[in-house]
């Protein structure tokens, strides 16, 4: 009975990786198709060839727990061109990988919540081991909306859609630098790595 349910399990098991791996392969095509569509960008379709990601891995799909944090007080995020930009933090996200747990702030743009198309935008810039070696040294982003909380308090983690600033690809950009509190104590090989291109100057 137990081989049984072994063979039945299996063909399940490898259905749900397909059809994530299918799900994430196409959020990147979009994600590569955005660069194209935005005069602003610093890629054009010859060079989103050079985009490299790691393989899309279910693991790196982690449940958070929502903290608001009401009372917190704006404050400028540095940028990589030397400007500053105007955030506060929204809420904190608690997360276990591996059995150690790790904490990240959310944030939201004080410029962006005015603009009637990002009101609902939450942004999270972080830092891992990674940086500098397989992914950009300067950290990488996820993008969020309120909606994406649960009602339960929970927010998904999906680290395979990470993805690098512009500053990764060209100068003149004013990229967010990711807070200290958003440095994570471990490696996450997951998402965009870095970029196989020349980087513009």
């Amino acid at each position: 009975m137990k081989y049984l349910l072994l063979i039945l399990f299996l063909p399940i098991n490898l259905l749900a990786q397909t059809s994530y791996t299918e799900d994430i392969n196409a959020h990147r095509e979009h994600y590569k198709q955005e660069f194209l569509e935005d005069e602003r960008a610093p890629l054009k379709a010859s060079d989103t060839a050079d985009l490299r990601f790691y393989l899309p891995d279910p693991d790196w799909k982690i449940p958070a727990k929502f903290e608001l944090t009401p009372d917190a007080e704006p404050f400028d995020i540095s940028t990589y061109s030397g400007k500053t930009k105007k955030y506060r933090q929204y809420g904190l996200l608690h997360f276990e990988r591996d059995g150690a747990k790790y904490t990240l702030g959310i944030y939201q743009s004080l410029r962006l919540i005015e603009l009637d198309e990002y009101k609902d935008y939450l942004f999270l810039p972080f830092k891992d081991f990674t940086n500098g070696e397989e992914t950009y040294g300067g950290g990488r982003y996820m993008d969020f909306k309120l909606g994406d909380i649960s009602d339960d308090g929970m927010l998904m983690l999906d680290f395979n859609k990470c993805y690098n600033p512009w500053c990764a690809y060209s100068d003149g950009y004013n990229c967010p630098i990711p807070p200290v509190q958003n440095q994570l104590e471990l490696e996450v090989l997951a998402g965009e790595k870095n970029f196989a291109g020349e980087k513009k100057h």
